[in-house]
């Protein structure tokens, strides 16, 4: 069973099996390149990756996996902001989308597009930057940003 869930903020492979998590910076470069594409197909500036983003996205999936959670709320009860807090990234704006089940990147931004929050996250205009990262079980979480304004 495939999982979409959505949250706005305001304040990116190879296939891998079931339970093997790849390296964050290859999720975040399969999800740039794919996130990237569509931002282009509609006239919009594409995202870079940020550091402090994959870190913020690959300990919100470590923690949903340890706890069999799905949520933009951390088993720990942290809101998105408190995880950006963490991991020392200051937002303008910021957006996370999750999925669980599909089995690469392409599938998981395709099934984001057809869900109209998710949708608006990935072409927001004001974003900037993003960080990727994809847990055991085929979770996956994007974090995208924009620092400071």
């Amino acid at each position: 069973m495939r999982r979409v869930r959505l949250l706005w903020a305001a304040a990116a492979l190879a296939v891998m099996p079931v339970g093997a998590a790849p390296a964050a910076e290859d999720v975040t470069g399969a999800l740039l390149a794919e996130v990237n594409a569509v931002r282009a197909a509609q006239g919009r500036a594409p995202l870079e990756p940020d550091a402090a983003l994959a870190r913020t996205a690959a300990g919100h999936a470590d923690a949903l996996v340890a706890s069999g959670g799905f949520s933009h709320l951390g088993p720990d009860g942290s809101s998105l902001a408190d995880r950006l807090d963490r991991t020392g990234y200051g937002p303008c704006r910021a957006a996370e989308n999750l999925a669980q089940g599909q089995r690469g990147a392409a599938e998981v931004v395709g099934d984001w597009l057809e869900s109209r929050g998710h949708r608006r996250n990935l072409l927001h205009p004001d974003l900037t930057e993003l960080g990727a990262a994809r847990g055991a079980g085929d979770l996956w979480v994007l974090v995208m940003g924009r620092p400071g304004c």
